[in-house]
């Protein structure tokens, strides 16, 4: 998981920026070279240690919320409330169970994934771009010549609100769940921002109104099995650029989350999806919620397979500024953060090579 630079990268011969190149111009990414045999991992992909111990596997669980239970009894909502306040405010992360989508769903949306990355290399290479304005943008590490190390995985993104994109531009593989499963996780987030509405104490439809929810990116993430996971990392420590992500992970594990200087588990939970503060909800929230660091290590199983939606409009223009909510702020809590809009925000998460160093410290006031 990130053991340190190998000897070998200080060798004078190791022309960074040609292996990049070479590695992109393969059109196949991490899969590509699991496909073709290789048993030990590129240089490129080594990363460094952060200093940080994990911590064991049976000491920690981030919370696991019925959130059926509210609907069922609404005396309950209060209690749910709280619990999804001090998730939020402590991990930033909490795992959300009885949802109201279908397990069917979830595991077609999986196998929908596995389809994309496993269909002929040569038909899948169509889609591989590394122009963020396509419909559907197909390649691995979005940030792969500005990144200090690149990680061992493949990701496809596509923007499906707050314009949906025609179906028949989206992959056969995984078209019609795609459109499905979008539908059921917008469902799920608007109901979400409810919560955290009123875990702010504001109007349940406050993050709403304000445009938390207008926008819905969709990535799906393929980690081919690593031959030398010490390494390497399957996604760096970062922090979300979005408001809030809906995360469906397979039964492989190695998610992460930093708390207290220290790594933990969030171990699959069958039938459950994992929820995160992102950075623009803690901007707004004015640190009320936090924008969890995590991770997923590499690992020689698998390969593993997850789902991100982030409810966020991305880089698409708007007119919309967002900062502090100002029915959180008085004279003892002064805004922590100065107004931005998502467009610029995000523009500036991109160009940053370290997301182990929010990018919301460049925001402060």
């Amino acid at each position: 998981m990130g053991t340190g630079e190998p000897a070998a990268t200080k060798e004078q011969d190791f022309d960074r920026l040609s292996e990049l190149k070479a590695f992109d111009e393969m059109k196949a990414g991490v899969k590509g070279l699991v496909d073709a045999g290789i048993t030990k991992v590129p240089r490129i992909f080594y990363s460094q240690t952060d200093g940080f111990d994990r911590a064991p596997a049976d000491d920690f669980a981030i919370p696991l919320i019925d959130i059926d239970a509210v609907e069922k009894n609404p005396s309950l909502r209060t209690s749910v409330v709280d619990r999804v306040r001090d998730a939020s405010g402590k991990w930033g992360f909490f795992q959300v169970v009885n949802h109201g989508i279908p397990g069917s769903v979830l595991e077609e949306m999986l196998e929908g994934v596995r389809r994309f990355y496993e269909q002929d290399a040569e038909v899948k290479k169509q889609w591989y771009t590394r122009d963020g304005l396509k419909t559907v943008v197909y390649n691995s590490n979005y940030n792969l010549y500005a990144a200090e190390s690149v990680d061992w995985r493949d990701t496809t993104y596509i923007c499906m609100a707050p314009t949906p994109p025609d179906p028949e531009d989206l992959p056969l593989e995984c078209r019609d769940i795609i459109v499905e499963y979008s539908k059921q996780v917008t469902k799920l987030g608007r109901y979400l921002f409810e919560l955290l509405s009123e875990a702010l104490n504001l109007n349940p439809n406050h993050l709403k109104n304000i445009g938390c929810a207008d926008g819905l990116g969709v990535l799906y993430h393929y980690y081919p099995p690593c031959p030398e996971p010490e390494l390497t990392l399957g996604a760096s420590a970062h922090t979300d650029i979005d408001f809030l992500t809906v995360l469906l992970q397979d039964h492989i594990g190695g998610l992460q989350v930093l708390y207290n200087n220290q790594w933990f588990d969030i171990p699959p939970v069958p039938g459950a999806l994992v929820v995160n503060i992102g950075d623009l909800l803690q901007l707004v929230s004015n640190d009320n919620f936090k924008s969890g660091l995590h991770r997923v290590l590499a690992s020689p199983a698998g390969p593993r397979l997850s789902v991100a939606c982030f409810f966020t409009t991305g880089l698409i223009p708007s007119p919309k500024v967002y900062g502090p909510i100002k029915e959180l702020l008085s004279d003892d809590n002064p805004p922590k953060y100065r107004e931005t809009t998502v467009r610029e925000y995000s523009l500036h998460y991109n160009t940053k090579k370290d997301h182990e160093a929010s990018a919301l410290l460049d925001f402060l006031v």
